[in-house]
Order: structure tokens, then C-alpha cells, then sequence
């Protein structure tokens, strides 16, 4: 089904935007993660994330275009969709009436609000997506009465699809904290009032002042004003030996795009932010000896009570936690699962990885091989690599399979883009990498998006078998067991084997037991020959 993304409000104040760039065009396919445009303000330029997939299907608004909050900007669906409806009055209705509310809910709080000291500055809970609809405080990196400049970072705030880093544009004290470390509010309630130091602000913060208050205050203060920008970062808690490293979303784009380390660039911008002329002409012989470290915490628990003492602890659900929840109930209470399981002969594969592992500079695991087995096997039997809508079923013409990596926080599903196009040893390489990247928190939406299939490893915590709840849009996900040593039968004869028993979750609506079970048999040949996986 279509989305409608309407130009977004990226600030307290804004309420009209101009699309600067428009980085993809009609008819593109988009990920979730993708960035769409640059929208300006007369403040700040700033990126536009899209949080839906599909094919860009219109623009609403040209390059060089102003139009106001809300208005259509683009739509999103599925190729080929009928977006008629939505682009007839209905869509212009719909927008009429949104201005209206929001005319009269500006009008009666201005008129209720508390006038707002010269200089002040409210911060509300960003709307850092079209889909969010509140977030956490993580960590405040400032506390009241600190000394706060144009560029400092103030917070990280949690949503359900990353950490960010939330950065000020005003210059001032902090006057007040009204969400803390670890509270979820919804969007528009207010953060944070940063002004001249010993500026009463008890009236305000009384008062409950919104973004909807923004229209009281006046024009001209003693700094520029400048929207709060909210910069999403790759990772939380990254630091150099200079500090915490600052770069604008476009900078890391470029960075990412040309495999350039930040931690060795050094910043030109505003308190030594990158910007994107800083990664456009870096090279490494003006790299910065640095390095950079992540941690990643869970809540400390008591684990313990007196003896014939009832106790709980509650822990506050973590937005990742919530995010997690809300996909696996989902999938599970709407696709109809059913299991097959197999149990494979690994001695070839454990032979032939001990022969690839002894190559100079080669290192591939158990799950590599069953991950590019399960590549091999999606090109025989599309009807598995396949995803379900209402009218159609969609059958993948590319192969990307997601590994699911434990972390600290719950599980994330890093994605290997066109698996089947991979050597062994390139996906070993990648899985390693997307992992470390995964419990460091430092993966980027694009690389958790676009899965055709998923695998499912606990074989490494010596669980036998298991089964998985199907990370939707797929159709299957494959939960992969321990290699057991035990009896069996060969050739006639009883002897010591290691077997590995498989069990593939299926989605009912688009995949049927003979193609699961036939899916599996391919599987098993190529994990039990090797070598077939090679040719």
C-alpha cells in the first residue's frame, strides 16, 4: 500500500520548507534508511531520511520548491500502485484541514501560554521520522547551568530505529531539564529551555510550553536562532582521543560511501565538526592518529533476594526492546508459521573448512557455509525468497540474507546485499564485520534493510534445535542448531559422525510444505558436498 510523506517539520518553528536536492528521482526503489532530499529552512539545510521501503512513485514537490509543513512531498509504494486517489482533492482536503487544526491549536496556545523571556529558547522532543511518535533521553551530556555553544551536543535520544545524537544550535545556559536520562516522552513535549544564565524560566516550564508556543517569540535576539538539528550517528558512546567525533549526515554518507574512517578526519566546521568538504578531500597521509571505542551496557540487576523474600525489579523497556516486540508479535500473529527440520552430515563440511581455513589469510565459520548454501539454494526455489501483500506476492529477483546478531540490548539483522554474488570468504569477511558493528552499535539503518531471507545461529551456545519467528517482509527465516557428535549409520556400519539439525520457519500464505521441504533438500546437498558451493 502507498505512503504518503508530506514535507516534514524539522524544527519548533519552521512551517515551510525548500527541497534544495532531491537525491533520488522517480521510478527509484528505496530503502529504509535512503536519504530522499535536502531540505532547507531559512535556518539550516538538513537531510531527509525515508523510513519506508518501495519505489518512489511521485514527487510533489520540484527542486528550488517552497511549500508548507504538511504538504505532499512525495509518495512511496509498490511499482506499478495505483496512487490516483491520493493525488486527487482528497489528498489537498486532507492537507486543508491539518492546517486548519494546527491554526487553531497555535492560536489558543499562544493565547494561553506564558510570554517567553527575551533570548530563551525552547526545546521540545524532536520528531526525528515520520513514523516516531515519542523517544527516550539515553544520556544528557549537559546538565543545568552549564555553558552550552552552537554545535554542542546536548542528548542522545533513543527512538526504535536508532540512537541519536541531538545537537544545539543555540548558544547559552541550560536552564532546565524536563525530560530525564532514561524517561520516554512523546514528540513535542518539551526537553530542554537553554537561555542568558539566571533567566527565571519557572513560569515556562509551568506552563508546559510546546513547539505550538514558538509563534510568541520575538524575531530579533542576541544570536542568530537556529533549528536543532538532530544528527543520527552510526554510534553511541563513540569516541576519539580528541573527543566525541562530530560530523554532519552528508559528511558520513560520503564517508561510508568511500570507506573512509572518520576517527582519522579532521573537522573544519563549527567546534571541529566534519563537514563534507573535510571527506571529499581526505586522504590518508593527512589521517589523525586516532582510534575509536565503543561500549555497550545492560541495566544492572539484582540478582538476588533474602531468604523467603518475594521480589521484582522492573527495567525500563529499552525503545530497541519495544521495536523488537512489536515485529515479532506481528509476524507471528499475522503469518501462519509451520516448521520443517532436517539434520545434516557435517563431516565433508568440517573437512573441507579445516582445508580452506589452513590458506594463508582465510578464516570461514560453520555459518558461513550455511549461509551461502542457503544463497545457492533461494536461486533453485524463488518461491522462498518471496514476500506477501494483501493482492500480490513478490518474488525477490535478488538474493540479500540477514544474520541475525545478538546484542547487548536485544537482537539486530545486519543484511549481506546480493549474497549469492559472494565467495565464501567474502561473506565470512562481512558477517564479522556487520557483527562487530552490530555490538558496538555503530550499524547504519541500510546495512539492517532490504533482507530477502534470514539465518538464525545458535549454534555457538550449544543448542541442538530451535525454531524462529520470521523477520518480516520474508517469507522464511532458517534456525541453525549445534554440530553434535554421536552414532551414526554409514555404509552399512555404525560410527562416530557430527551432524547439525536445521529447522526452516515458513510463512503458509507464500510458501507451501513441498517447496520448504524441497528448499531444504537442496540446502542439505550443498552443506553435505561442499564443493558444489564453489563451482
Amino acid at each position: 500500500m502507498a505512503t504518503v510523506i508530506n514535507m516534514p517539520r524539522l524544527s519548533d518553528t519552521m512551517e515551510e520548507g525548500v527541497v534544495a536536492k532531491w537525491l533520488v528521482k522517480k521510478g527509484d526503489k528505496i530503502s529504509e534508511g535512503d536519504i530522499l532530499a535536502e531540505i532547507e529552512t531559512d535556518k539550516a539545510t538538513m537531510e531527509f531520511e525515508s523510513f519506508y521501503e518501495g519505489v518512489l512513485l511521485h514527487v510533489g514537490i520540484e527542486e528550488g520548491e517552497t511549500a508548507p509543513v504538511d504538504q505532499l512531498l512525495a509518495i512511496i509504494g509498490e511499482e506499478g500502485e495505483d496512487i490516483s486517489g491520493l493525488l486527487n482533492g482528497n489528498q489537498e482536503s486532507q492537507t486543508e484541514a491539518v492546517k486548519e487544526d494546527k491554526a487553531e491549536d497555535t492560536a489558543s496556545v499562544t493565547a494561553t501560554a506564558p510570554s517567553i523571556p527575551e533570548g530563551v529558547e525552547i526545546i521540545t522532543m524532536p520528531r526525528l521520522s515520520d513514523t516516531m511518535e515519542e523517544g527516550t533521553v539515553a544520556t544528557w551530556l549537559k546538565k543545568v547551568g552549564d555553558s552550552v555553544e552552537e554545535g554542542d551536543i546536548l542528548a542522545e535520544i533513543e527512538t526504535d530505529k536508532a540512537t541519536m545524537e541531538f545537537e544545539s544550535f543555540y548558544n547559552g545556559t541550560l536552564l532546565h531539564i524536563g525530560i530525564e536520562e532514561g524517561q520516554t516522552a512523546p514528540v513535542d513535549q518539551l526537553l530542554a529551555i537553554i537561555g542568558p544564565a539566571g533567566t527565571d524560566v519557572s513560569a515556562i516550564k509551568n506552563g508546559n510550553v510546546t513547539a505550538a508556543s514558538a509563534p510568541a517569540k520575538t524575531a530579533d535576539t542576541p544570536t542568530q536562532k537556529k533549528e536543532e538539528k538532530v544528527t543520527a550517528t552510526a554510534s553511541v558512546g563513540s569516541e576519539s582521543s580528541g573527543g566525541r567525533i562530530f560530523a554532519s549526515p552528508l559528511a558520513k554518507k560520503i564517508a561510508a560511501d568511500k570507506g573512509i574512517d572518520l576517527a582519522q578526519v579532521k573537522g573544519t566546521g563549527e567546534n571541529g565538526r566534519i563537514v563534507k568538504k573535510d571527506v571529499e578531500t581526505f586522504t590518508p597521509s593527512a589521517a589523525v592518529n586516532t582510534s575509536a571505542t565503543a561500549t555497550a551496557s545492560t541495566p544492572a540487576i539484582k540478582t538476588y533476594t533474602p531468604a523467603g523474600e518475594e521480589s521484582f525489579e522492573e527495567v525500563k523497556n529499552s525503545q530497541m526492546r519495544k521495536a523488537i516486540a512489536r515485529g515479532l508479535s506481528g509476524s507471528k500473529f499475522t503469518a501462519p508459521h509451520y516448521y520443517l527440520t532436517i539434520e545434516v552430515d557435517m563431516q565433508n563440511a568440517m573437512a573441507s573448512r579445516k582445508h580452506i581455513n589452513g590458506l594463508p589469510d582465510t578464516k570461514v565459520s560453520f555459518n558461513d557455509m550455511v549461509v551461502k548454501s542457503c544463497a545457492m539454494a533461494l536461486r533453485k526455489h524463488p518461491q522462498v525468497n518471496t514476500q506477501w501483500s494483501d493482492d500480490v506476492t513478490k518474488y525477490a529477483k535478488h538474493i540479500s540474507i540477514g544474520v541475525a546478531v545478538a546484542v547487548p540490548d536485544g537482537l539486530v539483522v545486519p543484511v549481506l546485499p546480493f549474497t549469492d554474488q559472494m565467495s565464501l570468504t567474502q561473506i565470512g569477511a562481512n558477517v564479522k564485520e556487520l557483527a562487530v558493528k552490530a555490538r558496538n552499535k555503530k550499524l547504519t539503518p541500510q546495512e539492517m534493510s532490504g533482507s530477502t531471507f534470514t539465518v538464525s545461529n545458535l549454534g555457538m551456545f550449544g543448542i541442538q534445535e530451535f525454531t524462529s519467528i520470521i523477520n518480516q517482509p520474508n517469507s522464511a527465516i532458517l534456525s541453525v542448531g549445534t554440530i553434535v557428535e554421536k552414532p551414526v549409520v554409514r555404509d552399512g556400519q555404525i560410527v562416530v559422525g557430527n551432524t547439525m539439525k536445521v529447522t526452516l520457519a515458513c510463512d503458509h500464505r507464500t510458501v507451501d510444505g513441498a517447496s520448504g521441504a524441497q528448499f531444504l533438500q537442496t540446502l542439505k546437498q550443498y552443506l553435505e558436498n561442499p564443493v558444489t558451493m564453489l563451482a
